[in-house]
């Protein structure tokens, strides 16, 4: 099994790069919008209102690309003051913890996007950029929290069975299997 766990920790890892380098992408892609909007507007005088939309939509596409990266990395969001003081197996219990909530909130954010394209497809609900359909954009969110859930998965899944995940905040390796059931 824990071949399987690392195997799947690697298609996450990857998974995880990939949505982040993609995220870099719209980053990119948001600043020459950004940058094209300003020129337009004050050097040309001819404002483009469908840069500050696509734009937007920009940002919620690194948001979600980048979250499951910033997992991977253990960089969400926690209470320093706690987290930081603790060794051992109180240690890995938090990193358990923590992976396992961020992957029922990603389940919880998968199962909400889904239901938001369904309706928004269901409806025809439109941009204002003719052409462009809204669940095209809100198709991030179920996209984002379904990589996220990966990541977060894997991450849980190595912690439970005593290994380290590939990315630990501290740079220290995950108690060995024996320490653990010791209970040190």
């Amino acid at each position: 099994m824990s071949g399987l766990a690392r195997a799947i920790a690697a298609l996450a890892r990857w998974v995880a790069l990939g949505a982040a380098a993609l995220g870099g992408v719209a980053t990119l892609l948001c600043l020459a919008l950004i940058c094209w909007s300003v020129a337009a507007r004050y050097l040309l005088g001819q404002p483009q209102p469908w840069i500050d939309k696509a734009a937007g939509w920009l940002v919620v596409a690194l948001v979600m690309l980048a979250a499951p990266e910033a997992q991977r990395r253990f960089e969400h969001i926690g209470v320093d003051v706690l987290t930081g003081r603790l060794k051992g197996r109180a240690a890995h219990g938090a990193r358990l913890l923590s992976t396992l909530s961020v992957a029922l909130v990603a389940g919880i954010l998968l199962q909400a996007g889904l239901e938001t394209v369904e309706f928004s497809r269901m409806i025809g609900v439109m941009t204002e950029i003719e052409g462009v359909p809204v669940w095209w954009i809100q198709a991030l969110l179920p996209l984002g929290a379904a990589l996220l859930m990966l990541v977060a998965l894997a991450q849980s899944l190595q912690l439970a069975l005593g290994q380290a995940p590939d990315y630990l905040p501290d740079g220290s390796e995950e108690l060995p299997r024996d320490t653990l059931a010791r209970g040190e």
